[in-house]
């Protein structure tokens, strides 16, 4: 008896249910109360089940019949995403994006990406994963991942790449570390035996650890361990001003000046990367646009007035006069 049923007697159901009456639905579907009666009679009919109580002057729902409902709107909602997914497919839109990001990529720009992207975008599914360094290219290259964002630390020479925004690292420590009290540029003595917190690639072939200088050692494999255990005094580090741009203000770390590193020594410029044979359909190419708008608007000229402020610090304590 099922193979009877209509998607329009299902839609008819979940109407009266929402308009509170049949006389309400028949306005809605722009049909006389009779033929949404007759309607619901024959659904009733071919599921073998009571949905409507008409004891009253107003039809209720019987226990199958909510139960059906739930069912029902579950068959509508997926009947609808089919038609959005075939309508995108034959305007050549694609049926999902699948982007992996470095973990230095700004979590703000990311999280505004993925809310633009189910406004533009409500039949296209989005897959986002975090990767650290040469992981993401590997994902990219691999075909699990159509885009993905890296520093010129990921980048392997197989991939299209096109430039976002740089990013600026800071050394950072919590405020109550030794290396805290030190103004100015620190003499690389200083660091000999403060343990530094380094962000590691999770395979032995990845990129090498970067801007190693201590001695000691403490290795993670996320940014947000990292960026914990620097708040809590471990030791010290760089991180993303953009990320710890709040933690400075509220001085819960401090920024420091390793003698032997330039203003801009790590300074690192994101990027794009995708494979040659991608088809960049319009999904993609408004990831591809709004990743530019985005990043820019966490890591611009802002970003870069507070790093340089954060490695200016001077070199004597104010004294109160």
């Amino acid at each position: 008896m099922l193979d009877k049923l209509t998607l329009d007697q299902l839609r008819a159901f979940v109407t009266v249910v929402d308009e509170g009456s049949f006389s309400a639905a028949g306005r809605k579907l722009k049909r006389v109360q009779s033929a949404v009666s007759t309607a619901m009679s024959n659904l009733e009919l071919q599921l073998g089940v009571p949905l409507w109580d008409r004891s009253t002057k107003i039809a209720t729902l019987t226990d199958e019949g909510k139960a059906v409902l739930g069912a029902a709107r579950r068959v509508l909602a997926e009947v609808d995403s089919l038609r959005r997914l075939t309508t995108g497919l034959v305007t050549g839109l694609e049926p999902f994006v699948s982007l992996c990001v470095d973990a230095l990529f700004p979590v703000p720009a990311l999280v505004d990406l993925c809310t633009g992207f189910a406004e533009a975008f409500p039949g296209v599914d989005l897959r986002v994963d975090t990767q650290v360094m040469s992981a993401v290219s590997a994902k990219v290259v691999a075909g699990t991942a159509t885009m993905g964002v890296v520093t010129p630390l990921g980048v392997t020479q197989e991939l299209e790449r096109r430039p976002l925004s740089p990013i600026w690292m800071l050394p950072v420590v919590g405020p109550k570390h030794p290396l805290a009290r030190q103004k100015g540029p620190i003499s690389m003595k200083h660091f000999a035996g403060a343990i530094q917190i380094v962000l590691s690639e999770g395979v032995d072939v990845g990129v090498a650890d970067q801007a190693v200088v201590s001695t000691r050692t403490w290795r993670v494999g996320d940014l947000h361990t990292k960026h914990m255990m620097l708040r809590a005094g471990l030791g010290w580090g760089n991180l993303p001003e953009h990320l710890v741009r709040d933690d400075l203000r509220a001085k819960r770390l401090v920024a420091i000046r390793p003698e032997a590193w330039a203003e801009d020594e790590h300074r690192l410029t994101l990027s794009i990367v995708f494979r040659s044979d991608t088809v960049m359909g319009p999904a993609h190419r408004w990831v591809a646009s709004q990743l530019e708008v985005l990043c820019a608007r966490e890591t611009g000229r802002a970003g870069v007035r507070i790093a340089r402020a954060a490695r200016q610090r001077p070199s004597t304590r104010k004294v109160d006069r």
